[in-house]
């Protein structure tokens, strides 16, 4: 079960929300408030809750599909079977929609349409070029617009986060259906590679990574990163070798080590929020 809601995946999206809370979203507030805000703790466990839940949905969906792309995490993940899923799918949904009302309504409201998003996208959108990747990219940014939104924090800077993530988001979902065209054929999914092939996707790919070059400029000059600036320096040279991989890329090896690359970044981004302000702990205790 823990393959099935990629826990690991889970633990991360936890951490970036706390340390995002810390150095970006209330930056003026005492750490200790932050730390042991109980509702900002009920929103991140109804964000966990919501995202397993959707995990589980979506595992469910393509698991004819995840056969063919992941035949060994197929057969580890199909040890629990389709009736548990849908149990522990309801009961988590259920316990996301109950963590949220601790908070407010409109929190109740907020991780209803989540909810919802995540499984009409896992039945329908998934299988549509161009609007499964920018949905799946959306859905993916939305449990911390559940913090930004608590916060009520609308600082410009956190836009060109936002915006900086979403495109390697994106990046990464196009990156993995190259890797899973295969089995996307064999199941009739409808994405970018399978209807316009592998290099209309290599170009969208290209145009994506130079477009990750505004939000990280716009970081550097404009506002004040701290030291967080090394990773938008390094993550910019990962990326131009990817795109240099990318175009020598021809099996799903090739792709499935670019994904890798995209998902480091990703993952590095969460831990390098501390490099905002280093002091920002001593300071606020």
């Amino acid at each position: 079960m823990f393959s099935v809601i990629r826990g690991y995946n889970i633990l991360v999206i936890v951490i970036a929300q706390y340390l995002a809370s810390i150095y970006i979203f209330s930056h003026d507030s005492p750490l200790r408030e932050v730390v042991f805000d109980l509702n900002l703790f009920m929103l991140v466990l109804a964000s966990a809750s919501a995202i397993a839940g959707g995990y589980i949905i979506n595992n469910f969906y393509d698991s004819e599909k995840d056969l063919i792309n992941r035949p060994n995490k197929s057969m580890l993940d199909r040890l629990v079977s389709q009736n548990t899923k849908l149990s522990f799918y309801f009961v988590l949904n259920f316990l996301a929609v109950v963590m949220a009302s601790y908070v407010s309504f409109n929190a109740v409201i907020f991780f209803s349409l989540y909810i919802f998003g995540i499984w009409f996208y896992s039945h329908k959108l998934k299988k549509l070029p161009f609007i499964g990747n920018l949905t799946s990219a959306i859905l993916t940014i939305t449990p911390f617009f559940a913090i930004f939104i608590y916060y009520r924090n609308f600082e410009t800077v956190i836009f060109f986060h936002a915006m900086f993530l979403f495109l390697i988001i994106s990046m990464r979902e196009l990156t993995k259906d190259l890797e899973n065209i295969k089995g996307d054929l064999a199941q009739n999914y409808h994405t970018i590679p399978v209807v316009y092939g592998e290099n209309v996707s290599k170009v969208m790919l290209t145009i994506l990574a130079f477009l990750t070059l505004i939000p990280t400029l716009l970081l550097i000059t404009y506002f004040d990163v701290g030291q967080m600036n090394y990773f938008f320096y390094s993550s910019t040279v990962l990326l131009f070798m990817v795109i240099l991989m990318l175009w020598r890329s021809k099996t799903k090896t090739h792709y499935l080590i670019l994904h890798n690359i995209l998902k480091f970044i990703i993952v590095a981004g969460v831990f390098c929020i501390v490099l905002i302000n280093v002091d920002i702990v001593l300071n606020r205790i």
